[in-house]
């Protein structure tokens, strides 16, 4: 995903800067990170309050396997919904709801 491609997405929200992080890209809005994009998944970041709707709409949550004990770590950040790539309105819907989760987690 090129960075016109994440800014023409996150058009809806305002502009975005984008940042390069962990062989990624940080995206971030008003000085907050909102989203991640790895190895050519963008990822929108969620917390407790949003992840109930996030899960309902099918997104899935960033884990991994840690290599420490090898236990699964959860990251605060979910896979796009389905369709919202397609519907202007809805991923701006979904990236309003990233950002306040971001505003969240700053408090």
């Amino acid at each position: 995903m090129t960075e016109d491609d994440i800014r023409d997405l996150f058009a809806g929200l305002g502009p975005v800067s984008i940042r390069r992080m962990f062989g990624g890209k940080g995206i971030y809005y008003d000085g907050l990170i909102i989203a991640v994009e790895l190895r050519g998944e963008l990822m929108l970041k969620g917390d407790e309050l949003s992840a109930p709707d996030l899960e309902t709409a099918r997104a899935r949550q960033w884990t991994y396997v840690g290599s420490r004990h090898g236990k699964t770590v959860s990251m605060p950040y979910w896979s796009v919904p389905d369709g919202a790539f397609d519907d202007p309105d809805e991923f701006t819907a979904w990236a309003r709801r990233a950002y306040e989760a971001a505003l969240r987690a700053q408090k």
